[in-house]
């Protein structure tokens, strides 16, 4: 098999977002779009001839097609071992995993993460760089400037592999290894946490349904909750992964997650709860009639790392994206460590992470990590949770009082308004950009305004400059208004709109958070003027 070289012209828009380049299906499916995108990577990629590459994705449609497709490239352009999950299947995280363990240039990942799936749904791809995780900046520029200049790609005429075989095979010059895609993801856990209390946990009657949503975690759940720690068959519902996710949207969170809702807030309803979305990087947990924020799993998981094996000496330093509630930081006040407020996207996470600075941050899009791999890690967040549980001897309810009554409580909440038109978004926020520098000291529904900017970041450690990442609005009592627009959705603009509430100790902690939140919700939309803007009167997603 010789590599032949195709001519192809420059598509527009194959800018990557927070987290690669997501589009619908269909977009996907021209001709030599793809081989446009991954030919303006491998161009980009230092060292990548002779090197190692890991290959796979959620396994939502179009992923096995676009996988051979890489594959052939990679041939091409002279990579010498190709680490692909079999059927083409790595959950974000355990493709991390890999990347970090096989000694990988880095990695390429199909998903659109918690988009819908099928034909007329949504795929993606993004980099990995050679830590495990997301592409910098200086890399996506890069890729993109690339995309739009690339003339030609390179690619093997051959036919297409068996990716359902475990074991070695050739092509071209490159070695393929299909890898069982659980194996090393499940190894590694195996190591972090105290997997004895755990299986404890669940001999003595502790009810949990982890709900897969018909995505990617649904064998790495099933192997490790209910073959390793003994969970009983039929724990993880759903898990059965679809290249449509069975018509659904493989996002955790409590508009998505219907039926492990309504069982948690149920008759008999089980102990715990949690769900994972649809590359396996994210997670929602609940308690028996207990909805945990994504905010406050962080801080609450913080506050209790040390009962975790991996953190059994301390956590070195905390990180969250900037829209993330401050709980966290309240409780890395109280341990003296450091707590770092970055833009949104894991990439911001890495450096930190890798320099040692932090080793647990979390986002409040439903992502949680640590330092085993460098991305958010949805069933890692999961068993972090029931070891945490079984150190304690405590409910969910019970734990969540416990750290209210500690630290305050910070009611938190979202709402997206989804496909705007972008001319209309970006109107929006350019307005109330212009609005900000004159907000300090005025009264706002009944709250006096303390600060208002446009966060931007300087990272610690490398020095580079984000600008730009969402604007903000603070009040004296502590809450808090933030605006931005997302770079996660395929079509229009997302604005994304965040409102958080400190309750102090001793405060109104049992309140319900929309009824706490309604207030700083109907402000936030009248600042901005929403309607004016969009036409909407309610957010598409509320959470």
């Amino acid at each position: 098999m010789v590599p032949v070289t195709c001519p192809t012209t420059p598509f527009d828009g194959q800018k990557p977002g927070t987290s690669g380049l997501r589009k619908a299906v269909k977009v996907f499916e021209q001709p030599r779009y793809l081989e446009n995108f991954v030919q303006s990577i491998f161009d980009c990629v230092d060292g990548l001839s002779g090197a190692t590459l890991v290959i796979g994705g959620d396994g939502r449609y179009h992923n096995r097609t676009a996988v051979q497709t890489i594959l052939r490239m990679a041939a091409a352009n002279g990579v010498a071992r190709a680490v692909v999950g079999r059927g083409g299947i790595l959950s974000t995280p355990a493709a991390s995993c890999v990347i970090r363990k096989r000694g990988a240039i880095g990695g390429v990942i199909l998903s659109a993460s918690h988009n819908p799936g099928g034909p007329d749904g949504d795929f993606g791809i993004k980099f990995n760089a050679a830590n495990g995780g997301p592409a910098p900046e200086s890399m996506t520029d890069a890729f993109f400037a690339r995309s739009k200049a690339i003339t030609e790609y390179r690619t093997l005429e051959s036919p297409d592999l068996d990716l359902d075989r475990l074991g070695g095979t050739a092509l071209g010059g490159m070695a393929v290894e299909v890898i069982d895609p659980v194996a090393d993801y499940a190894e590694l856990m195996e190591s972090l946490f105290d997997m004895a209390a755990i299986r404890k946990l669940f001999a003595s009657g502790f009810r949990m349904v982890f709900d897969a949503m018909h995505a990617v975690t649904g064998p790495y759940a099933t192997e490790i909750l209910e073959r390793r720690l003994g969970a009983p068959a039929g724990t993880v519902i759903n898990g059965t992964p679809l290249e449509d996710f069975g018509g659904h949207h493989p996002d955790p969170n409590l508009a998505h997650a219907e039926e492990l809702v309504e069982r948690l807030f149920g008759p008999d309803a089980p102990d715990f709860g949690a769900a994972s979305d649809g590359d396996g990087d994210r997670n929602m947990i609940l308690g028996r009639n207990v909805f945990v924020s994504p905010s406050d799993s962080l801080a609450v998981l913080a506050a209790n790392a040390t009962h975790v094996p991996a953190f059994k000496g301390g956590l070195a330093g905390v990180a969250r994206s900037m829209p993330t509630s401050r709980a966290v930081d309240r409780v890395a006040a109280k341990l003296g460590i450091s707590c770092y407020e970055t833009p949104t996207g894991w990439k911001f996470f890495g450096t930190l992470l890798d320099a040692g600075r932090i080793n647990l941050c979390g986002e409040e899009s439903f992502g949680t990590g640590a330092d085993h791999v460098r991305e958010k890690d949805g069933l890692w967040a999961v068993l972090m949770w029931l070891n945490v549980l079984a150190a304690r001897g405590l409910s969910v309810a019970e734990l969540m009082a416990e750290h209210w009554g500690t630290y305050g409580r910070t009611y938190y909440g979202r709402h997206d308004y989804e496909a705007i038109p972008q001319e209309a978004a970006d109107a929006l926020i350019a307005e109330l950009r212009g609005t900000l520098p004159g907000l300090a000291g005025t009264v706002l529904g009944g709250r006096t305004v303390a600060a208002a900017d446009e966060f931007a970041y300087t990272d610690p450690v490398d020095g580079s400059r984000s600008e730009r990442q969402g604007l903000r609005v603070g009040f004296e009592d502590g809450s808090r208004i933030v605006y931005r627009l997302s770079g996660t959705g395929t079509s229009g603009a997302t604005l994304r709109v965040y409102f958080e509430r400190y309750e102090p100790v001793g405060g109104e902690h049992g309140l319900d958070a929309p009824v706490a939140l309604k207030p700083l919700a109907d402000l936030a939309a009248e600042l901005a003027g929403i309607e004016r803007h969009t036409g909407r009167t309610k957010p598409d997603v509320a959470t």
